[in-house]
């Protein structure tokens, strides 16, 4: 899941909260939202090997 914040950057976020807090898990910053799609990809494709 990907946000953008106010500061302009984009925030990947976990699909799933995190049982301990309630909230989602931060898995990076980027300066675009290409970057954080690129990385999204990354993350997905390491999950499923």
């Amino acid at each position: 899941m990907i946000r953008k914040l106010k500061s302009g950057k984009y925030r990947l976020y976990s699909r799933k909260k995190d049982a301990k807090t309630g909230r989602r898990k931060n898995l990076g910053t980027f300066g675009t939202r290409a970057a954080a799609e690129k990385h999204e990809r990354a993350v997905q494709f390491f999950k499923r090997h």
